[in-house]
């Protein structure tokens, strides 16, 4: 599966994505976050507020963070939209 991380999400992971097999026990966007954050510090710090940060799967945004990932093959995770 591909992730892909944007703004300041890709910074403080230090990378723009990653190819990833996910544990069997990931299977919603919820358990992603939980596992993601077990890989350490740098997740840790860049999911810290979970809620903020919007998710698009096969690129289609998604706001239930209890969405099945079964099938998906690409993950983005990237931070709200500012703008003036």
């Amino acid at each position: 599966m591909k992730l892909i991380y944007f703004s300041w999400i890709r910074e403080r992971i230090g990378t723009g994505e990653e190819e990833v097999s996910l544990p069997e026990n990931v299977d919603t966007i919820a358990s992603l976050f939980e596992w993601l954050k077990s890989r350490g510090e740098e997740f840790e710090a860049a999911l810290e507020y979970p809620d903020v940060v919007r998710v698009a799967l096969d690129q289609e945004h998604v706001d239930d963070r209890q969405t099945s990932l079964t099938g998906v093959k690409e993950i983005a995770l990237f931070p709200p939209m500012t703008g003036g």
